[in-house]
């Protein structure tokens, strides 16, 4: 039996992207033949720097180029920034089973499965941008959601409410626009493509919601109240990833609740 810590240890600091890709496929494989233990032998190690190609460049959120959308580079501008975001989730769902020990095996299921998932959804988005004369690393790029990751890593509860539940779950709401859209350009390819993350998405967002409502029974506290006090407390590190407009459905779909739409909504 492999240990499953030290197997997402190693998903998680491949920098070669084909590398990471195969990686993740095996270690989502095992865990499915049962061939993965979940046994620490320690306490996790502090990653700041995660395993990443040497392109793209990455540079701060606001000096990300932005390009029209009605141009060639344009279109592959947007592929590229979604496949970056995905590649990013990759890393993530690795930081997520690797991190944070002593929970029910059913999670760390759970995130191995989104990992999977968002390889996938990178595969998909790596390959249409070559169709379009471009390769991953071509445009410059930033690393939001990295950084949110080191500034949650301390507690699993924390990361739950505001990596899946704020920053990922921003897709939900803006996918459809990008869909309308790439169909307005004739991109059926990138169309199909984004509906499949759409629906993936939800359920990826739908986890971090189940997980954290079960930390917040643990520490017996109100799932509302804390999603509310810990945005309060990181509101400043969310770059723009608090706001409408919402994706209703979706957000209910993934166990978004009345009263926390009705508080999103108030900060809009």
């Amino acid at each position: 039996m492999t240990n499953l810590f030290g197997t997402a240890y190693d998903c998680l600091m491949a920098s070669d992207v084909a590398d990471k890709l195969a990686r993740s496929q095996t270690t989502v494989q095992a865990w499915q033949r049962g061939e993965l233990v979940v046994e620490s032998n320690g306490e996790p190690e502090q990653i700041e720097e995660v395993g990443i190609p040497s392109k793209p460049n990455l540079v701060p959120i606001r000096e990300v180029p932005r390009r029209k959308l009605g141009t060639p580079e344009g279109l592959a501008a947007l592929i590229h920034a979604i496949a970056h975001i995905e590649f990013n989730a990759i890393n993530l769902a690795w930081d997520a089973v690797y991190r944070f020990r002593d929970m029910p095996k059913e999670y760390y299921g759970d995130w191995i499965k989104v990992a999977g998932e968002e390889a996938y959804h990178f595969s998909l988005l790596n390959e249409h941008l070559t169709t379009l004369g471009y390769q991953y690393g071509d445009f410059d790029a930033h690393d939001g959601l990295w950084v949110m990751a080191r500034k949650t890593a301390h507690d699993p509860l924390v990361r739950m409410a505001l990596v899946p539940r704020v920053m990922e779950a921003r897709g939900l709401d803006v996918t459809p626009a990008m869909i309308k859209r790439l169909k307005n350009l004739g991109d059926q390819r990138a169309v199909e493509v984004l509906e499949i993350i759409l629906r993936d998405e939800v359920g990826h967002v739908e986890t971090g919601t189940r997980w954290f409502h079960y930390l917040c029974e643990q520490h017996d506290v109100d799932a509302y109240d804390k999603f509310r006090e810990l945005i309060a407390v990181y509101v400043h590190e969310m770059n723009g990833h608090i706001g409408g407009p919402f994706h209703y459905d979706a957000r209910k779909q993934a166990g978004f609740s009345r009263e926390e739409m009705q508080y999103l909504e108030s900060l809009c």
